[in-house]
């Protein structure tokens, strides 16, 4: 490479656009492209909130990531003047014993994240406003809580124009890459206006781009993107969310008063209180049916809402026969075992891939784009979160 690199990222998430700003950072020309533009709609980064938490149960990477994070998160914060993060607390509500969850504790102690071990009577306690039925024990986080999304999404973007690197609007054709380096980057259905664009500062030229080095940081489009590399063992899931509106006049389900919760039951439910005039999110986080990220419909399903009713009235009773304020349709980006990728691809040295949030991939953006950005500009080899030779799909 030359001594200041062009590289190409492709997507404008979680953790396209810190890879961008990181790479930007370190030294490199970067161009970040995507389709939509940052929070989109389409995109997993899209909508109003994610959960910022530590626990992850035993022998994984993420507790440990997820604080370096929140460091990040608090010093873009203070760097940019803007808050994107909400420490109102994250409360575990376990109904077994919970084996599985109890080997968060000592990761969570290692990467000095604090928490509270509590018994069914202290959460009812703390916490009337919540039906304790079946739980037995739960983790409160005190110092987590919930991220702005969408907001800070495109505040990363902005921040990265503002910086000096190149944001453009604009679909890439999918294509499995041939063995070797790969030359250039093909732009899908550029319109005639945009095939015959030449600049010193972009090099776009008709309907290509050329880089030093490639990111496809594409969310959902990974497995359409290398349909042989990812494809065979990535899916998107269509995920329901909904929001309920707090009773007139009652905090007790605001963010003042509550925490961030999440529910492991026989379903595994979640949500975050009554926050930024938005209402009380609730969602299922058991994956759902395989979605289009570009044409399936954002409607959410009638035995959806109905389970979401039901469960809204067993565990927060004084919500029961809320009305619900918003919906939305958003999809989960899945690897087979719900790890990231953050790998080359296995046939082009030159090109990345970093993606496969799983449902849990925003609050790490910051740490991941800090992450690939030592990577690439190094032109190192990923400290394994999740190798692709584990799934060539030759």
């Amino acid at each position: 490479m030359s001594a200041k690199p062009h590289i190409a990222v492709v997507g404008a998430g979680a953790f396209g656009g810190w890879a961008a700003l990181y790479l930007l950072r370190g030294g490199a020309r970067v161009t970040l492209v995507d389709a939509w533009g940052p929070g989109n709609s389409r995109a997993s980064s899209g909508g109003e909130t994610r959960i910022m938490r530590g626990a992850y149960g035993p022998n994984q990477p993420y507790t440990k990531l997820a604080a370096r994070a929140l460091e990040l998160w608090k010093q873009h914060e203070g760097e940019w003047k803007r808050q994107f993060f909400f420490p109102v607390g994250v409360l575990w509500m376990f109904e077994g014993d919970g084996a599985f969850e109890r080997g968060s504790l000592p990761l969570l102690k290692d990467a000095g994240i604090g928490f509270e071990e509590l018994g069914a009577k202290e959460l009812a306690r703390r916490w009337p406003q919540i039906s304790c039925e079946n739980v037995e024990w739960g983790i409160y986080e005190p110092k987590s809580g919930y991220l702005l999304a969408r907001a800070s999404t495109q505040a990363v973007v902005d921040r990265f124009v503002a910086e000096g690197g190149e944001y453009r609007q604009e679909a890439v054709a999918a294509q499995e890459l041939d063995a070797g380096d790969w030359k250039e980057l093909r732009l899908a259905d550029a319109p005639a206006s945009k095939r015959a664009v030449t600049s010193e500062s972009s090099d776009i030229v008709t309907d290509r781009m050329v880089a030093d080095r490639y990111v496809f940081a594409c969310g959902p489009w990974l497995g359409k993107m290398f349909p042989r590399t990812v494809g065979p063992h990535f899916v998107s899931t269509r995920q329901e969310v909904f929001f309920f509106g707090t009773p007139t006049g009652d905090s007790r389900y605001n963010e003042e008063n509550m925490p961030v919760w999440a529910d492991h039951g026989e379903r595994f439910m979640y949500g975050i209180p009554g926050n930024q005039g938005r209402g009380f999110k609730l969602a299922d986080d058991t994956r759902g049916t395989k979605f289009n990220p570009t044409s399936g419909e954002r409607v959410v399903s009638e035995e959806g809402l109905a389970a979401a009713r039901r469960y809204l009235g067993y565990r927060f009773p004084g919500m029961k026969g809320a009305p619900v304020i918003e919906t939305r349709v958003c999809q989960y980006e899945n690897t087979v075992d719900h790890n990231f990728i953050i790998d080359r691809h296995p046939r082009n040295a030159n090109v990345w891939i970093v993606g496969g949030g799983s449902g849990h991939g925003f609050k790490h953006g910051p740490a991941v784009g800090e992450m690939v950005a030592r990577l690439v500009l190094r032109d190192g080899t990923a400290n394994t979160v999740y190798r692709l030779e584990r799934f060539q799909g030759r």
